[in-house]
């Protein structure tokens, strides 16, 4: 069903003032003309009605948290949801005619966006070693070549087994199942590109790497910091939370270094007031942190809430360890350090610091905007160490909330897909399945990549997701991918993952969420878990797009049947054919999650425990809340360069790419642009609306890395600051650019300098000439460590 969706050209490109109104003025009406072009109206009536309500069935798209069910309205969803939703609903279909058409080289000089349009795909498919278009094969053939391949590995660990925020709880444990008794934890996911920093950070800080919050307690807050979050693009429903919060008395402060629509105003769609009056003002006070500068302003902040003796004695005293350490640092910071790395005036950081003495009940909301640098676990640390010195955590309308992006991430990992799986978990599987586990951690998502580049993995099997989009340095992710022997991606639409797989390559089409389940039982529900800990059901209401697809967990247990066939004795048919068998395996493995069954079905479902929201209790090595003392860094750019941060646009979700529209920023038509400070484009010797390349070259690095042909928009940035979207950029971002401790990409600190658009600098002949021993391509910043 090609031909029905044209390819863009950035010769569309078009760039304008960015909307003035505010968020959400325009939602509804996008909503529902998006929703109408790709389901029609019959199926747009039977999702949207249903989505985020207590019988009907989770959004695809953030894990933002649902209100109680008394309290959702009928259109419980945002612009973006409804966009996700029209996505895996639309009625155009990916068919076995349509690959014949279409070999997979024509598909790849095709743009993601363009791939996205072609619909769902109806049958599994297969590329054989030396073949140039994707064909159809059976299921029952498609298992056995993947439990062939699998078993003639030298050993489990060749294979890696990746997963995306899209699985459901049941599928995601059955997987981690499959995995494990195949012989391996080699189980990466989307949370190592994301909030990898957040949960490492937090499992040190405070024994768990979860919220800390419940949504009420965003609406009894003095205080919300947002921080490193754009909400109106990525978390649109916060903000009627904060609409809410506001109205209950709450002060807004953002911090983040794009002066986004999101964080100023926004007229709620939802509302008669919201849709004619000038709708809420956000942020009470914003300040436009420099990139990678919030380790250093939250240390600046704690220092005056030290110096002020604004803190919560009796808290430190019974549930905290390190504090003294902590305060003799932050009481001696170079205050010079400080404004270096932020940008910021000392008045803006104390007008910053007075709203935290002057709360009682402080929330602290992040996203990808402190994780991914090289220092984001000590940032979202000293995030913590603010909050532990006020006494934040544990006590109503307060705590910590990372903000997460993929509607069931969190419930994954509850779920055991984990790397580096704690010991407890392992046990509570050994004794279910009678099995031992293997107990060494596995690959991540960036040591997948380079176990697969170096063929010492050589099966990767990816369950939902786009994987060589969503990871960073894409050429050798490319190539790392392509040398492995046999690809296996369980999709719900085309991406590119599937145009750079294996010497097999296997496409295995699944049921997507909006999209009844019914097995050999009957009627199926799944369930997911949100950013506060929240545990619900989730029933689509629509026929699957085409007879011959199967859900997730079938086609998990199909492959782990012909893999393993009845080893340690696992009886995979029967979680097939109900999905009850695995959520009471759930019930006995995962913390938390006794009596599965009875408490999913609630209406709402029901939350997970998390010690130190509950009851102040910590399960560190102390026993308590762990303050942690870091050094300022002080990226130090070198002249004529950039700090550029990657971000998402508007029509954008994750990888997927919704359309060509980022209204609030202006843009529409195209996607490659990059957006820096007005005085920045002039000092460079540009003007607004020239083209360039994005170019750097990192430490190690045997030649200069290009993003080519962006157009440059004077925007609201930092000076000396830049940003642009991904995965256009994800080029520029080498494999071994990660954050300490938690392996994740720094994909928001990238050091660019900008070429004339087209040079020869930007050819791969013209890049590797370019090395030489000229130290003026090494962009890598340099590093100041202050005490």
């Amino acid at each position: 069903m090609d031909g029905h969706s044209d390819d863009y050209s950035e010769a569309d490109l078009e760039v304008g003032t960015p909307e003035d109104h505010a968020v959400g003025a325009t939602a509804v009406a996008v909503s529902m003309k998006r929703s109408l072009e790709r389901m029609g109206p019959s199926r747009t009536a039977r999702t949207l009605l249903k989505l985020n309500q207590a019988e009907g069935f989770d959004c695809t798209s953030c894990a933002w948290p649902d209100p109680d069910p008394g309290h959702r309205s009928v259109a419980e969803f945002c612009e973006n949801g409804a966009k996700a939703i029209a996505e895996e609903a639309t009625t155009r279909r990916a068919t076995p005619e349509f690959f014949a058409r279409h070999s997979v080289a024509e598909l790849d000089e095709r743009s993601e966006y363009w791939l996205g349009q072609q619909g769902r795909i109806t049958h599994p498919m297969v590329r054989r070693p030396g073949g140039t278009h994707y064909e159809p094969i059976g299921w029952d053939a498609a298992f056995r070549l993947i439990g062939d391949e699998l078993n003639a590995l030298d050993g489990p660990g060749e294979a890696t087994f990746y997963t995306s925020g899209r699985a459901s709880n049941e599928a995601a444990f059955v997987y981690q199942l499959f995995a494990r008794a195949f012989g391996t934890n080699n189980l990466p996911d989307c949370s190592n590109m994301c909030h990898e920093s957040t949960s490492i950070a937090l499992q040190e800080s405070i024994g768990i790497g979860k919220a800390s919050v419940t949504l009420p307690d965003l609406l009894e807050a003095d205080v919300i910091v947002i921080a490193g979050q754009n909400p109106g693009t990525n978390h649109p429903r916060m903000l009627t939370q904060l609409e809410h919060a506001k109205r209950n008395g709450a002060t807004i402060l953002t911090i983040n270094p794009l002066r986004e629509a999101g964080l100023m105003r926004f007229k709620n769609p939802q509302t008669p007031t919201g849709v004619l009056g000038r709708g809420t003002d956000i942020s009470d006070l914003h300040l436009p942190v420099r990139v990678n500068g919030d380790l250093a302003l939250f240390q600046a902040i704690g220092s005056l809430l030290v110096e002020w003796d604004a803190l919560d004695h009796e808290f430190l005293d019974r549930h905290t360890s390190g504090f003294d350490a902590w305060r003799d640092h932050v009481a001696s910071i170079d205050r010079d350090a400080v404004t270096r790395s932020t940008g910021l005036s000392w008045a803006d950081i104390t007008r910053a610091a007075a709203l935290l003495r002057d709360s009682r009940k402080t929330v602290f909301c992040w996203a990808m905007g402190l994780t991914q640098h090289r220092n984001g676990v000590a940032t979202i640390k000293e995030v913590v160490n603010v909050a532990l010195a006020q006494g934040n955590i544990g006590r109503p309308g307060a705590g910590l909330f990372p903000v997460r992006g993929h509607s069931n991430v969190q419930g994954d990992r509850t779920m055991g897909i984990w790397e580096r799986v704690p010991d407890s978990f392992l046990d509570s599987l050994q004794t279910e399945f009678a099995f031992d586990p293997p107990r060494a951690h596995g690959f991540d998502t960036v040591d997948s990549i380079r176990a697969m580049r170096d063929r010492r993995v050589k099966i990767f099997v990816g369950l939902g997701g786009n994987f060589l989009q969503a990871a960073p340095d894409t050429d050798v992710t490319t190539a790392a991918l392509t040398g492995t022997r046999l690809t296996v991606q369980i999709s719900t639409k085309i991406n590119r993952s599937h145009l750079h797989g294996g010497r097999t390559a296997l496409i295995l089409p699944a049921l997507g969420r909006t999209e009844r389940d019914v097995q050999e039982s009957g009627p199926q529900f799944v369930s997911v878990e949100d950013s506060t800990c929240s545990v619900h059901s989730s029933r689509g209401p629509l026929p699957p797009a085409s007879p011959h697809l199967r859900s997730e967990v079938a086609i998990i247990t199909g492959i782990a049947e012909a893999t393993l066939g009845d080893r340690y004795g696992i009886d995979w048919a029967a979680m097939r054919g109900d999905y009850r068998r695995i959520r009471d395996h759930i019930s006995r493995v995962v913390t938390g999650c006794e009596s599965y069954e009875v408490n999913v079905r609630r209406p709402g479902g029901f939350v997970l425990p998390h010690p130190p929201r509950d009851s102040r209790t910590f399960e560190t090595p102390s026993g308590r809340g762990e303050f942690a003392v870091s050094p300022i860094e002080v990226l130090e750019v070198p002249d004529g360069h950039l700090l550029l941060q990657t971000l998402r646009s508007h029509d954008q979700f994750n990888t997927t790419i919704y359309g060509l529209s980022d209204r609030y920023r202006g843009i529409e038509g195209g996607r490659r642009v990059v957006f820096c400070h007005r005085e920045d484009i002039a000092a460079l010797g540009y003007s607004e609306g020239d083209h360039v390349d994005l170019i750097t070259r990192w430490e190690g690095d045997e030649h200069t890395r290009c993003a080519p042909g962006f157009r440059l928009v004077a925007y609201d940035v930092p000076r000396g600051t830049a940003a642009a979207y991904y995965p256009e950029t994800n080029p520029l971002v080498p494999l071994d650019a990660t954050a300490l401790k938690s392996n994740q990409p720094a994909s928001k600190s990238v050091v660019v300098r900008l070429g004339v658009a087209g040079s020869e600098e930007c050819n791969p002949r013209g890049a590797q000439g370019a090395v030489g021993d000229d130290n003026s391509h090494k962009s890598r910043p340099e590093v100041s460590h202050v005490s």
